[in-house]
């Protein structure tokens, strides 16, 4: 990697952090995504201590999914009355605003601008309320005629749509299932790690006051279905999954330490990022060569340790996107931690709330938080899509001695790939289970499970478990025993969609 030395007008340092949580006592009151964007602004250059928005060169707002605007970064920079040369709004991806606070970092370093900011903002609770209520919002008009964003259907075969293994909470537990295996665990004490993990992540969002959800789980109360936490997809619960009914806004604010010293910032209000690095899989996940981890993932990881002297343990504090437990699980296993790792300083995308793709915009400023008080360096692991992209960044209360623009670890990522199986959608005979989970509808009913098998051909493919087969579901869920390794038979169905009958 190339990397250059850097004077103080080089130097990007985080100096502001911002956040808003709203939860508005009437509808009407329910402030929209660009207000919230903005008060989270104007919080972090008071956090700053310092007039920096008015010199704003670069702005990049992470991307919207609660409401729809023309142009938001726009109509962002009207409203904090600046120009910036750089000014854009991203594609959707969880990982997107570890990716901007690492590119605004790189572009102070390379002298395109002195501030940056990054910021996102979801106002999902309101608008979801105010649509079944039937209540029209005072806010910004809705745009009808701007094209929603791709996302999961959009990149994925017929036959998983037909399925239902199109959305992340279906898709997840695919790696959920195979990576357990392959650490030799049963799924119940997967499932026990997981709680484990998952009442960590509540913990630390009891006490953080920005959180949704304030309140410490006990392992097993998260992952024993019941009334208030019905089964998603197994073996997820409710509260093993992302919570994106949240209003939430956060911002960071970036210089370079020059100008923060010029403009007066305190010293030990400075965070400095070190590097990272990006890698991603292809999006259509039944194209990868298997899933029982996540090579983007190891690649990331493993150069984020590298920054720190090759080991996961010489980070303070960690930030592991958790809007499933296979995603932690296998990035702390690739950092070299153990089951007591401490996963987060936010309180994770069940507790703390996912809004949407920001919720890392609010993980980094939690982290910077910790590092003011005293934590001494800090990894902010990302990542969107179904396993897809991953962008980790380090950051620290000691500066750089330079900064790689080199990010991308991509070849490192696909050196470990093997080759993929062909995908059909059509199959009969013998089916090995390569990895398996079952869908249930909102009143905890199973309403058909899916395997993914490896055909006698070695090919791959998704096949439906009817409900009404009882024996083969309670193998497919049995706690005491994988379903990846099991041989059945696969029949076509009358509506074109493969089925599996263990034995």
């Amino acid at each position: 990697m190339t990397a250059t030395a850097l004077p103080p007008e080089r130097i990007p340092v985080i100096v502001g952090v911002g956040e808003i949580v709203d939860r508005p006592k009437d509808l009407a009151e329910g402030l929209e995504p660009l207000a919230l964007l903005e008060q989270a602004i104007r919080r972090a250059e008071n956090d700053a201590g310092a007039k920096l928005v008015q010199d704003t060169g670069s702005l990049d707002v992470v991307n919207l999914l609660s409401w729809r605007y023309r142009d938001p970064e726009q109509l962002l920079a009207q409203r904090l009355g600046v120009t910036p040369a750089h000014c854009t709004y991203g594609p959707v991806g969880g990982e997107s605003p570890i990716r901007y606070l690492h590119e605004a970092a790189l572009r102070i370093a390379r002298g395109e601008c002195e501030v940056a900011i990054v910021c996102g903002a979801e106002a999902q609770s309101t608008a979801t309320k105010a649509e079944r209520a039937g209540v029209t919002l005072p806010w910004t008009p809705f745009a009808h005629d701007v094209e929603e964003p791709k996302r999961g259907a959009a990149f994925q075969k017929p036959l998983a749509v037909k399925l239902g293994v199109f959305r992340p909470v279906s898709v997840y537990p695919f790696y959920e299932v195979a990576s357990a295996a392959k650490w030799g665990q049963t799924p119940r004490q997967a499932l026990a790690e997981s709680g484990e993990l998952w009442s960590r992540f509540s913990a630390v969002a009891a006490y953080n006051p920005n959180a949704w959800l304030k309140r410490h789980f006990a392992p097993e109360e998260i992952t024993t279905a019941s009334a208030d936490n019905r089964p998603i997809a197994w073996p997820y619960t409710k509260l093993m999954v992302a919570n994106p009914m949240v209003n939430m806004g956060a911002a960071l604010i970036l210089t370079s330490l020059a100008k923060a010293r010029a403009t007066g910032v305190a010293d030990n209000r400075m965070i400095y990022p070190l590097g990272g690095a990006s890698a991603e899989d292809p999006r259509d996940y039944l194209t990868r060569d298997q899933f029982s981890e996540s090579h983007p993932q190891n690649a990331v990881l493993q150069a984020a340790m590298h920054l720190v002297g090759g080991k996961g343990s010489a980070f303070d504090v960690i930030e592991l996107y958790s809007c499933f437990p296979c995603v932690p699980k296998m990035a702390r296993r690739t950092l070299g931690l153990g089951a007591d790792v401490e996963p987060t300083v936010t309180g994770g995308l069940t507790f703390f709330g996912a809004p949407l793709n920001t919720y890392m915009t609010h993980a980094a400023c939690a982290m910077v938080r910790r590092l003011r008080g005293g934590a001494k360096r800090g990894l902010l692991y990302g990542q969107g899509g179904f396993v897809t992209k991953h962008h980790a960044l380090v950051i620290s209360r000691e500066p750089p001695s330079q900064l790689s623009q080199d990010v991308s670890v991509q070849a490192e990522a696909d050196r470990h790939r093997a080759v993929a199986p062909d995908f059909v959608s059509e199959a009969s005979g013998r089916g090995k289970v390569e990895s398996a989970t079952a869908l249930y509808d909102r009143n905890g009913e199973v309403e058909h499970g899916v395997v993914m098998l490896r055909t006698e051909q070695d090919a791959r493919t998704l096949a439906r478990v009817p409900a009404q087969d009882k024996t083969t579901l309670a193998q497919l869920m049995d706690l005491d025993r994988t379903p990846v390794g099991m041989l059945g038979t696969i029949t076509m169905a009358a509506d074109g969609v493969p089925e599996w009958r263990v034995g």
